[in-house]
């Protein structure tokens, strides 16, 4: 163990007082599920199944999104598996409580303290644990290597600017990646990154954001929001950030010159913030309805306030153009494949660094453009908004984009698979 793991392992060990205030705070303040959270202390609130266990692990929505279809293709391998997914979010423990199959239960990961993972390792005894992404806590990785669990990276991303930052730790993120017995990266350039601070095996089955389902909704919600909104012009900022959403009030407030029916959808990546969303809207002079409120929408709505969770199907349906927030501030955009699968143009700024190999092929095939100020992207809404035909077309070669399975999680699947235990013989008939 390096000098700098040794430091964090004894500050994290002292931290103990500090980590339940957090979580205290954090319960108090609505961000944690009170009857839950010492799951984030590493107590367990189901049992362990009697059955080979694949733990599975991503920081929050998107990376459970990515998981669905990695599942559902173990369990075609191997019937007998159960699975257990962590994350860290109340939002993606909603979705999952909806998503997950029979064969899946969910539990919030522990804060990175090691009589939490103690406790966590203790009590699931996991027969192989899956990173997904970019989680690359210390004491999650080095417990898991003392439990001699079999640990995978899977669909690993690492942009310029976190190799950089990992960089400056040297010899401790070489130690922690080369704890993995395998790494898969979404793409060479990430897998590149990952080999040179000190990743090995490396391979590049592709990113599993490509296999995903078309995000689900209720039809009879569709059906009516569709009648609330007419013939209406329409477009929908999806997933944004603190700071977007003003530049989004502003941009409708521009474009209603020239449309003065439009009707823009503004969906928050947090849907928490709707309030305070609310209220800079209001403040800006915009009329909004207020999904969470069960608002309709009127002829006098400006904004559509999309305030709640696991909608994001619905609202895409509704639009015929999105916006993929995180891409005007330091986020790194977010996943613009679940706009192109459901016939969706597709707009987004320039920090796109997290979402590189998902945006690079719909910019491409013209199936999406990347906008690098306020005004360019009213302009490019202006003009899509003007041309029906063009913004369809757009679509269209999104659509061609993501469909049919890439099969990136039959491919993860057979890289896995060696990992685990085998599946026990049927017993012959007496």
């Amino acid at each position: 163990m390096t000098l700098g793991l040794r430091a964090y392992r004894t500050l994290a060990a002292s931290a103990g007082p500090l980590f339940r205030l957090i979580l205290k705070r954090r319960t108090l303040q609505g961000k944690e599920d009170p009857d839950r959270v010492t799951e984030k202390q590493g107590f367990a609130s189901a049992a362990r199944p009697a059955a080979p266990l694949v733990w599975l692990h991503g920081a929050s929505v998107g990376e459970s999104l990515s998981m669905l279809p990695l599942i559902e293709s173990l369990s075609e391998a191997r019937p007998d598996l159960r699975f257990l997914v962590t994350t860290g979010t109340l939002t993606s423990a909603e979705l999952m409580a909806e998503r997950l199959p029979a064969s899946a239960c969910h539990q919030f990961v522990p804060l990175d303290h090691p009589t939490y993972w103690d406790r966590f390792f203790a009590r699931w005894r996991p027969d192989l644990a899956v990173i997904i992404e970019s989680e690359l806590w210390p004491n999650m990785i080095m417990g898991s290597r003392t439990q001699n669990i079999p640990l995978v990276l899977a669909n690993a991303r690492l942009s310029e600017k976190s190799a950089k930052g990992w960089g400056r730790v040297g010899r401790s993120i070489e130690l922690l990646l080369s704890s993995f017995d395998l790494v898969l990266a979404q793409d060479e350039r990430s897998a590149s990154r990952l080999r040179a601070l000190g990743a090995d095996p490396v391979e590049t089955p592709g990113n599993l954001k490509f296999d995903a389902h078309p995000l689900q909704t209720d039809s009879a919600a569709l059906e009516d929001l569709r009648a609330q909104i007419g013939d209406r012009p329409c477009w929908i900022a999806a997933s944004t950030h603190e700071g977007e959403e003003i530049l989004v009030g502003r941009i409708h407030l521009q474009l209603q010159e020239r449309f003065p029916e439009l009707l823009t959808i503004l969906a928050p990546r947090h849907p928490a913030r709707g309030a305070a969303v609310a209220r800079d809207m209001t403040e800006m002079g915009l009329n909004i309805a207020q999904r969470s409120r069960k608002s309709a929408i009127s002829q006098d709505t400006n904004i559509y306030l999309a305030d709640t969770l696991g909608e994001m199907g619905l609202f895409f349906r509704l639009a015929p153009i999105a916006f993929i927030g995180g891409s005007f501030v330091n986020i790194g955009g977010h996943n613009p494949l679940e706009a192109a699968r459901l016939d969706t143009a597709i707009l987004f700024g320039a920090q796109m660094f997290n979402f590189e190999e998902a945006a690079t092929p719909l910019l491409d095939a013209g199936a999406a453009f990347q906008v690098t100020s306020e005004s360019d992207l009213a302009d490019r809404l202006a003009t899509w908004l003007a041309s029906p035909a063009e913004t369809s077309l757009a679509a269209a070669r999104g659509k061609e984009v993501v469909s049919g399975s890439t099969h990136v999680a039959a491919r993860i699947t057979q890289k896995l698979l060696p990992f685990l235990p085998k599946a026990a013989k049927p017993k012959a008939d007496q």
